[in-house]
This record gives structure tokens, sequence and C-alpha cells, in this order.
């Protein structure tokens, strides 16, 4: 298996504990994975997290798991935010898992008849998966060699597609050969959202009724309240909307209104320190400050941060504009739709919401260029 990156942000509401009995066994060789690893194991809205400790690249854990799952394995700088080495499993009840190879690059996956089955389901998988993932590593070389971003991905996005097609008819392949084989109900989730309800029609009616039932039904019901709510978001980002207006306090303490930036274009900038990918847009954020200053103001709205951190953030990367800090117990997030970092929001003179994008996208600076070089 190639290594799966997992997001952070799941990983922030936790409970510590050492590896205890429990029902789920992990029995690993795995190289580059440091001394000590955690295990996040999801507990409703939480994780519950145990820590294993590891000796000469090997470790085994017995966790608690109350049905089929994901769970996370990462290593403790990648919970402390200095490196990214995680792997995302899918952990049964009463089965033990084996995994050997490099947490960095690739691994095997074996153990009791599921993960053997599970096992060379990600055989399949990794090599049906191989072209795209050339493309996109070949296309990753070319950027960081300087070429422009935005060709690039518009290369990416004419080749991937017939790619992702590939993918896709490996694993229903995968499916229909063995649609009696538990680790199809699990196969199945790597068809997306778009096609997993197909899958699941698949399966034999043993396997799709039995102890897997709860593990794609869950994950079926995850992308429902996704879609749903992307639904929701798009509504209130659109073009046209009226802004809802909002108090929070500025970096001095005081409070400061959207109203009272009304009468001239204003960028909202959902942001955190802890985003990486917002603080490398902070450059050309502030080159376009500077390129059209006069004509739009950007009001930085700081998230899931502690004060400090914000205002250390503002300080360090020498952010020009308005900025406030945006608490927990806030509904701005809500009411503007926000579920990515970062959104970008582009309001006009009169209230009204002109363009969202989500991402660090070069099109957007495109966009605002269209609009103030008129």
């Amino acid at each position: 298996m190639n290594k799966t990156i997992v997001g952070l942000s799941l990983l922030l509401a936790t409970q510590t504990a050492i590896a205890a009995d429990g029902n789920f066994t992990v029995k690993a060789e795995l190289k580059n994975f440091g001394d000590t690893v955690v295990a996040m194991i999801p507990q409703g809205k939480t994780y519950h997290r145990d820590t294993i400790l590891v000796k000469n690249n090997k470790f085994t854990a017995t966790l608690h798991v109350d049905e089929p799952k994901d769970i996370y394995l990462l290593s403790m700088e990648t919970l402390h935010r200095k490196e990214n080495k995680q792997l995302r499993i899918v952990a049964v009840p009463g089965e033990t898992l084996e995994l050997k190879g490099d947490v960095t690059t690739r691994y095997d996956i074996g153990g009791t008849k599921f993960y053997q089955q599970y096992g060379q389901f990600d055989r399949q998988l990794e090599t049906a998966q191989k072209a795209l993932n050339d493309l996109g590593e070949r296309l990753s070389q070319r950027i960081k060699a300087g070429e422009d971003r935005s060709k690039v991905m518009d290369e990416y996005e004419a080749k991937a597609p017939a790619l992702e097609k590939k993918v896709n008819d490996a694993i229903v392949g995968f499916i229909k050969q063995h649609a009696d084989w538990e680790a199809s109900a699990a196969a199945v989730v790597a068809l997306g959202k778009d096609e997993i309800e197909e899958g699941v029609s698949l399966l034999s009616n043993t396997v799709k009724s039995g102890r897997m039932k709860t593990y794609y039904q869950n994950i079926i019901k995850a992308y429902k309240e996704e879609a749903e709510a992307e639904a929701k978001s798009k509504a209130a980002q659109a073009a046209g909307v009226v802004a809802p207006d909002f108090t929070l306090n500025d970096i001095n303490g005081k409070p400061l209104s959207l109203s009272s930036l009304k009468g001239r274009y204003v960028l909202l900038d959902f942001w955190g320190s802890w985003c990486i990918w917002c603080i490398r847009g902070m450059p050309q954020m502030k080159e376009y400050y500077k390129k059209y200053a006069g004509k739009f103001e950007i009001l930085g709205i700081d998230c899931n941060d502690t004060e400090a951190k914000w205002k250390e953030a503002v300080r360090k990367h020498e952010l020009p504009w308005l900025h406030v800090y945006n608490p927990k117990d806030s509904k701005v997030l809500a009411e503007y739709g926000v579920q990515g970092f970062p959104t970008k929001i582009l309001i006009g003179p009169d209230g009204k919401i002109v363009k969202t994008v989500v991402g660090e996208d070069p099109s957007f600076y495109k966009f605002i260029d269209e609009i103030f070089k008129k």
C-alpha cells in the first residue's frame, strides 16, 4: 500500500491513554515510524488515543474497537505537527492485522483471513493507481521546477478522468470477482461517494448484511451528510447572496463589524496559523493587497487558533490587513458555510457576495485582476 495521508484536523479532539486490552490486534514491522506510534480511534465525534512503543521498528498492540471502522496510526512527531507519517487502516474486531514495510513509501498487508483478503485487494488497487499516481508526481515536479501551476492543473484535469475510471473499473472488477469476501465490503468505500452504493449492490447477501454492514453504511451516511453540507455551503456562498453581518474583536481587542466596511470591496479570508496552504498563500495575498491598494480591503478571520497563536502568526508573517479572531462559539463559519481552509469570499460594495474560492487557487487572483484592472 502507498502511504495514506490523513488531515490533522481529524485529530484535534482526543483523549490520552496507553495501549490496553482490546479486541483488535495490529502487528507491525515498519521503518521510519520513530520510537512511538499513536493510534487514533474514532469515538463519536472525538478520538480516543492509544500510545504504542516501538522497538527495532516493531510493535504489537491490541486495541478496542466497537465495530469495524477506520483508525489512524501516526508518529508522535506527526501528532505535534512536525512531520507527516501516518496510516489509515480498517480495524475489524476479532481480527489481527500485520503490516510490513516503510511508513514513508509502501507497506504490505497480511494477517488473519480478512486481512489476507484485504491485502490482495490493496495490491490490486496499488497496481491500478500507478498510472494516476505517476501522472500526479510528474506534474508536481514540473510545478516545483517553475512551470505555470494553472497550465499544469489543466493538463491534470484533462488526463486524470480516464485514469480515475480505470481505477474504479479495477475496484468494481475485484468486488464482482470476490462478492462473498468480507474485504470487498471494505473495498467498496474506495469507489467514492458517487459509486459506493453501486459497489454495495455487487456484494453477496451474506456479506452485505454481515458484520461489515455498519462499516460501509457509516461511510455512505457520511457522504450524504457531506453532500447536504456542501449544498448548504454553496447556497450560503453563492454570488449575489447578501453577506451576513458579524462583529468580532480585532487584533487590538476592539469590536470590528463587517458592516463598517460596506461601500468597498472586502475580501474575507478564513484562515489559521495551522493551515499550511493558508500560510503558503500569504505572499501572493500580500502582493495583491499592495498591487490594488485602496481598491479593496482584506479582513482576515482566524479560525481554530488560540489568540496567542493567531497574533503571533500575524506578526511573524507581517500581514498588513485587518484581522479579527473567530472564537469557537461563534456562528460566523456556519453562516458562511465554511468547510475548508483557506476560504476566500469577495464581497462587493453593495454587501453582496461576488465570488467564493476554497483552497489556494491561482484562478482567484486572475479574477481579482479582471475586477480591479477595469
